[in-house]
This record gives structure tokens, sequence and C-alpha cells, in this order.
């Protein structure tokens, strides 16, 4: 699973299943997440799982829980499994697993999965799960929509900052130039006068 190479070349990859649909009379659910490490130290990672409700995201382990009789992490090899207890609709959301080597400055060494969209259906409304998926669908595009605006964002002012650099460098030669050339006219008019006498 881990290899001896060095820090800087530590590469995690993880991945989740992408939804997971627990009957009305579960109380007990585990969502699986799998990660693989490469050029990392043998040093046990740390494990997060985090949760994206339609309006907001809650830290629930990391990596301690925030509540111990309701999340509980399971590590085996290369598998962490988040289990909940006490399961209720309220819990419909996506949760994610982190995975972090903490002693690496690689920026590859600390990687989350996708997500895993829990759906616990109510007996009393089948709807529920198509008005849920449509939630959560919306929210991941609005939420990629953000990431891509504030990538967008960082982009255009690295350029925009760039281009006024260019600019006042542009301007400040046209200065010069502009200098140059209004100061010839009188030389050569001093030049003229000077052969006339």
């Amino acid at each position: 699973l881990f290899s001896t190479g060095g820090a800087d070349t530590c590469q995690v990859t993880v991945t989740q299943p992408r939804f997971q649909e627990a009957d009305y009379s579960m109380q007990t659910v585990f969502l699986t997440c799998a990660f693989s490490a490469s050029g990392c130290s043998s040093s046990l990672p740390q494990f997060l799982w985090f949760r994206f409700l339609t309006n907001k995201h809650e830290d629930l382990c990391t990596p301690g829980c925030t509540d111990n009789q309701k999340y509980t992490v399971h590590l085996s090899e290369n598998n962490i499994s988040l289990q909940i207890n006490n399961l209720t609709v309220d819990d419909n959301a996506v949760y994610i697993c982190g995975i972090a080597f903490l002693d690496s400055s690689s920026p590859f060494s600390k990687q989350t999965g996708a997500g895993t969209v829990l759906m616990k259906t109510a007996k009393q409304h089948s709807n529920e799960k198509l008005v849920f998926i449509f939630m959560i669908i919306t929210s991941s595009l609005l939420f990629l929509y953000s990431a891509a605006v504030f990538t967008y964002f960082v982009v255009y002012k690295k350029i925009t900052n760039r281009r006024k650099i260019f600019q006042a460098i542009a301007q400040e030669l046209q200065k010069q130039r502009y200098a140059e050339h209004s100061q010839q006219p009188d030389n050569l008019e001093d030049d003229t006068v000077y052969q006339n006498r």
C-alpha cells in the first residue's frame, strides 16, 4: 500500500460509490471509501469525512467525530468507512471522504473522493427520492459553477494584472518616444540657424 519514496512524490487516489440507498426501515448504514497511496511515507494518513446538505457544509469526522454516538469511522487496509447510526431522512446528503498524509509536501498527498449521495427513503413519501436527487444535482451544479467562477476570477485577475503591467510599460515607452520626437524639431531648427549663421 505504501512505499518508501520521497515525501514530494506522495500521490493519493480516493474512490467512492456515487449513490447509496437505504430503506426506510434501516437504522444504520456504512458508507465506503477506498484509497491508494504511492510514494508516501509509512505513517498512517489522516482520514476525514464531510457532508454537503442542500444549503450547508458540515464536518463530521476531521479526524475526531463531532458526535461519536451518531458517527463512527472504521479502517480496514485501504478502505475507510463511515458508520451512521439512528438513520433518518435528515441524514440524506452528499458524503465526502478525504485522505491526507500530513508529513508530505506534495499537492497530491491530500485528496478527497467525488462524494456518495446517501438517500434514505421515507415510507409514506415515495416522491421524496426524486426531489432529493434533483436538489443534490442542483446543489452540485451550483458548487461546480461557483468553483468555475472562482477559478475564472483568479485567472482573469492574473491576466488583468499582467495586462496592466504591459500597458504601463507600453505607455512609458510611448512617452519616451514622444519626448524624443518632440525634441527633434527643436534640434533641427537650431542646426538650421547655426548653418545660416
